[in-house]
């Protein structure tokens, strides 16, 4: 009986601990974004870790919502799906004058059927819309430096994370 009981325990266990380690897959999900960014908590109020390349392939470690755990080159940190695609992209350089590759910008606009052409294309049919304050846009960048000024003197903080 104490061997039935210690049989039926120790399968139990692996049952619980041991198959989730053999059934468990890797999923990998893909950069879609000029530059996407790895942060500290699962917010956009997280600091910035580093910046991800269009393209680079993150491994999926915890999925809370519209934000993923991720792991890239011994880096851990969180990324919003928007920046990041179940597609596998591949980039790969031509055999022949490597410099006449596309750009990344170039490469992340024609992952969502956008580019230059297209872009003048519809300022040809559109004449009469004002494109200044996008233009002043797309050329505004923020430094992570200045971001994180900016919220430690409002005294705005990511959410914290939830207890286990």
């Amino acid at each position: 009986m104490k061997r039935l009981r210690l049989f039926l325990l120790v399968a139990l266990f692996l049952c619980a601990f041991g198959l989730p380690l053999f059934s468990a897959t890797q999923a990998f999900l893909s950069v879609q974004v000029k530059e996407g960014q790895l942060r500290s908590a699962p917010s956009f109020l997280g600091s910035v870790m580093a910046a991800l390349a269009y393209g680079d392939r993150v491994e999926l470690i915890e999925d809370k919502g519209a934000w993923k755990q991720v792991a890239i080159r011994k880096l851990r940190g969180w990324m919003h799906m928007s920046a990041l695609t179940t597609k596998k992209i591949v980039l790969q350089a031509g055999a022949a004058d490597v410099q006449t590759s596309a750009t990344g910008s170039e490469l992340a606009l024609a992952g969502k059927g956008f580019n230059a052409k297209v872009e003048a294309e519809f300022r040809t049919k559109n004449k009469d819309i004002d494109y200044t304050w996008v233009d002043r846009m797309e050329a505004l960048a923020v430094k992570p430096e200045q971001m994180q000024a900016f919220l430690r003197q409002g005294q705005v903080n990511p959410p914290k994370e939830d207890a286990p």
